[in-house]
């Protein structure tokens, strides 16, 4: 089973220095050659950066911003085009702050993301599953949070990924994402709307796709307990290759988390540090094991 920790207290005092992805496989001076294309430095400027790395041992591009010939900015846009990597431009910056697997993608967190990732693929996605349900023990425990932010590095590998939002209580990844939310997943289950119709296409991200919770209804479990959300679910794995759900708290009584999970066949728990207490931890590992479901992982947040 994966066990993680995402410390964000800790991660941010290194956002800016760790860049564990930019020129880690690749040879400084064929970086130094795309920043040249790229218009971000000139061609005289690589032999003085190469001499200050080697004197100092840094990285090509941490060496370029210490000689201020780059920006911090401007080598994240240079790493993420000379790689093929998706990235936001400047233009398109004004998202939350949450989603730093978009801003910030080269940071700890980012890096962090991308393990948790690389883990989950090895223990459930490579088992040819794909489908998995991101459980928080209790509200506001980080399960938001780490879905949308795994739905984004997923896309990042060219995955086809399709994030939804299954709390149909208090769904939030709209606002996340910044869609609106009167058609969703909750209007798919009641037969009001199609799924091609409530699913939307993320435009700024290439490859993910969000279907939102939609108008909260008063009987969210008794939708989800619906034999309709099986066969929505068979459509999904049909069109995608990465479905993550992003599951009402298990500990939130008439939340449907238990169909959520039971459906998905496998579950990432997701508990926050000094929030969720050892009895409440156990409670919910033991909960989600009764519904036949198994418990791919877990996640303890602090932020």
């Amino acid at each position: 089973m994966v066990s993680f920790e995402i410390d964000e207290t800790e991660a941010d005092e290194h956002d800016e220095s760790v860049r564990h992805e930019n020129d880690r496989d690749s040879n400084s001076k064929l970086l130094g050659i795309s920043l040249v294309d790229q218009g971000k430095i000139e061609s005289k400027d690589i032999e003085k950066i190469l001499s200050y790395s080697q004197k100092h041992m840094l990285r090509f591009g941490e060496a370029a911003v210490k000689l201020k010939l780059l920006t911090r900015q401007d080598l994240d846009e240079a790493i993420a085009a000379h790689f093929n990597y998706p990235y936001l431009g400047k233009e398109e910056r004004d998202i939350p702050k949450e989603l730093v697997a978009a801003l910030r993608p080269f940071s700890a967190k980012g890096e962090a993301l991308r393990t948790l990732r690389a883990q989950l693929t090895l223990r459930w996605f490579s088992k040819g599953k794909k489908t998995l349900a991101v459980v928080g023990s209790h509200g506001k425990s980080g399960s938001s949070y780490i879905a949308a932010n795994l739905a984004l590095v997923w896309s990042q590998l060219g995955d086809r990924t399709l994030l939804v939002d299954a709390d149909l209580s208090c769904g939030r990844q709209h606002a996340l994402f910044g869609v609106k939310n009167e058609i969703g997943l909750s209007s798919v289950l009641i037969g009001r709307s199609s799924l091609e119709s409530a699913i939307k296409p993320l435009g700024s991200f290439s490859g993910l796709s969000l279907l939102p919770s939609g108008a909260p209804p008063p009987n969210p479990g008794e939708l989800l307990e619906r034999n309709n959300f099986s066969s929505i679910l068979d459509s999904l794995r049909e069109e995608y290759s990465v479905v993550l759900f992003d599951a009402p708290p298990v500990m939130n009584a008439g939340g449907g988390a238990e169909f959520v999970a039971a459906r998905c066949e496998g579950a990432l728990v997701i508990l926050r540090k000094n929030r969720t207490p050892l009895s409440v931890a156990s409670k919910s590992i033991d909960r989600i094991r009764s519904y036949d479901t198994e418990i791919v992982g877990s996640v303890l947040t602090d932020f």
